[in-house]
């Protein structure tokens, strides 16, 4: 029987398995998780001719090394870098096959911080909650890849992948420019505040994970003092911690938290949040509610 499995030569500094996440469980205390950049991750998978919502690998800043048991069709895509097999150049956003026992390398992104592997068959370790996604923040899913770790990978689908010489995917942001609309305690900010959020002028923190975006710039100024009651949080609310930095809550946000919400990013745009590297400016733009 033919050995469907992936072996994890390098992890990288940071790799998991993401999907679609778990969405529908936070008055479980469970975030919704999922790859950061959705749209690079259901890409790659239709370039293997997966169905989007198969899970995927995700690394961050330095990319990862493998090598399958048996013959497969892999597509990397996301932040744009070097990708190789037995140490040969192949395709970056394009489908391509890997032999078995040959290996396959994903580089340092050239630009942007979270690379996509897809690989035929979708990675098929246990799901959780209905999802393949590891979640850093309450620990569900497969633990972040470690070298020599072994993964399982689904039946190859039965249909042809697709055959294009380069898929196009926007590229990671030079600037970050998040459209927010007010969030439910911005009357706990000094008169101004939320204007000084979307006129002043920030950058991404090298503090950012997948749970949230840490921003460095002026701080906001607080109306009230004290802290709030635990509330529910809702992907891409802007938390305005003691510091006054805005945090913009990720995949991985815990499901409750103290800090007043200022504003709350339209999830359109969080995928380019996913890939602003450190240092990159960030704009917010007040937009009204639909």
């Amino acid at each position: 029987m033919t050995d469907r499995a992936l072996v994890v030569v390098r992890a990288g500094a940071l790799t998991t398995v993401q999907d679609r996440g778990r969405p529908g469980h936070a008055h479980l205390g469970v975030p919704r998780s999922g790859a950061l950049d959705g749209p690079a991750a259901a890409l790659v998978n239709r370039l293997v001719g997966n169905p989007p919502g198969a899970a995927v690998l995700e690394t961050t800043l330095d990319g990862c090394a493998l090598r399958p048991r048996s013959p497969v069709v892999v597509a990397v895509g996301g932040a744009p870098g070097p990708v190789r097999v037995d140490g040969r150049p192949a395709p970056w956003g394009a489908a391509l096959r890997v032999p078995a026992g040959h290996l396959l390398e994903v580089g340092t992104p050239a630009l942007g911080v979270r690379a996509y592997v897809a690989v035929s068959g979708g990675i098929a370790v246990e799901p959780v909650l209905g999802s393949r996604s590891t979640d850093l923040l309450s620990g569900l899913g497969p633990a972040p890849l470690a070298d020599g770790v072994v993964l399982p990978l689904g039946d190859p689908p039965p249909g042809p992948y697709a055959r294009v010489d380069v898929a196009p995917q926007p590229a990671p942001p030079a600037e970050l420019v998040l459209r927010v609309t007010p969030g439910p305690r911005a009357d706990w900010f000094a008169p101004g505040a939320v204007r000084d959020l979307t006129s002043r002028a920030y950058r991404v923190s090298s503090a950012s994970n997948r749970i949230g975006l840490r921003t460095e710039g002026p701080a906001l100024v607080r109306a009230r003092p004290g802290e709030l009651p635990s509330e529910g949080m809702v992907l891409g609310a802007v938390q305005v911690p003691p510091d006054g930095r805005p945090v913009v809550f990720l995949a991985d946000h815990p499901t409750t938290g103290g800090y007043p919400v200022i504003a709350v990013v339209r999830a359109a745009d969080l995928p380019a949040a996913g890939q602003a590297v450190p240092g990159t400016p960030v704009r917010f733009v007040a937009v009204r509610r639909h």
